[in-house]
């Protein structure tokens, strides 16, 4: 029996559960919740939908099948109300983490340091290694593949919007292309990953000196930014006076943020960006070098050959 595919999110941030079926039972569920949240299963609340409304997990022999579970949820989990036998001292111990993206503390408005760029591989995934960066604190080159993921599962749910003309590509077609190692992130993945992290992506474009914000509609609390050259991705961090980075910010922090959009636009006019009619790429299957993107989208015309490579 296929896996459910389900989206938990809670105060330590968002996972993607993929080890149970429709035939698993609830208690199964609380065990697997309970381990990714550390909150203990008589204190697991669950809310599914939207609005959010409680899910009924009171009967552990349950199936989930029976509790109308069913792949492509997202499952919201809060802990229940503490009781009066927990001391104080206990709740003020627990530090959340939200949204999957490691604690950084806050620092003075005045802050010392400047935004400085972390240099992350060409290697087609330089993206999603780049959230990785912002959200986690560290370059983590694997990362790409849960992204690929999530990315895959949420626009195979929702066909309607990622439709032909939106995606350039059928939806199925799309949906089995991101998943290569080969293929390249852009705007529609950025959206895509600043939803499902609840966190505004600022997207600095040295290119043309602008900076394109991806979810901030959305009133969220937190700001990342990633630079774009017009090709490649690298993630900007907070150099802090200990040697500790910051590469989380809060969104009402626009000290920062003029700081970001200053970057833009002396990386534009010191020609830091890469000019799209003019790099080169080499195709990784017949190692020929290509010459801007025209050349090369003519070359995967005519070869089949998708596979390219920055050089």
């Amino acid at each position: 029996m296929a896996s459910l595919a389900i989206r938990v999110k809670s105060k330590n941030g968002q996972q993607l559960l993929k080890d149970l079926t429709s035939e698993s039972t609830v208690g199964e569920l609380k065990m697997y919740l309970s381990s990714v949240t550390n909150v203990s299963c008589e204190r697991i609340s669950v809310l599914l939908g939207y609005p959010p409304k409680p899910l009924d997990i009171g009967n552990d022999e349950k199936k989930l099948s029976e509790i109308g579970l069913k792949s492509g949820e997202t499952l919201i989990i809060e802990e229940k109300s503490v009781p009066a036998t927990e001391t104080s001292t206990q709740a003020i111990n627990k530090k959340p983490v939200e949204n999957g993206i490691a604690p950084h503390e806050p620092k003075d408005p005045c802050r010392p340091g400047i935004l400085m760029k972390k240099v992350v591989p060409s290697d087609n995934s330089c993206l999603f290694t780049s959230i990785g960066f912002v959200l986690n604190g560290n370059v983590d080159t694997t990362v790409h593949t849960l992204m690929r993921q999530i990315i895959g599962m949420e626009v195979a749910g929702d066909q309607e919007t990622y439709n032909e003309a939106m995606l350039g590509k059928p939806n199925a077609e799309y949906c089995a292309w991101i998943q290569q190692p080969s293929s390249w992130g852009g705007a529609i993945e950025v959206a895509i990953l600043s939803r499902f992290y609840g966190i505004e992506m600022a997207v600095v474009d040295t290119l043309n000196a602008i900076i394109n914000r991806f979810g901030e509609d959305k009133n969220y609390g937190q700001r990342v930014f990633l630079l774009f050259d017009g090709v490649h991705y690298d993630p900007l961090y907070l150099e802090q006076s200990d040697g500790g980075i910051q590469t989380v910010f809060p969104a009402e922090d626009m000290d920062i943020y003029k700081e970001a959009e200053q970057l833009a636009k002396e990386a534009k006019s010191s020609r830091q960006f890469t000019d799209l009619n003019k790099f080169t790429l080499k195709c990784m299957i017949c190692q020929k070098l290509l010459t801007g993107q025209v050349e090369a989208q003519k070359h995967a015309k005519e070869t089949m050959h998708t596979n390219f490579g920055e050089v």
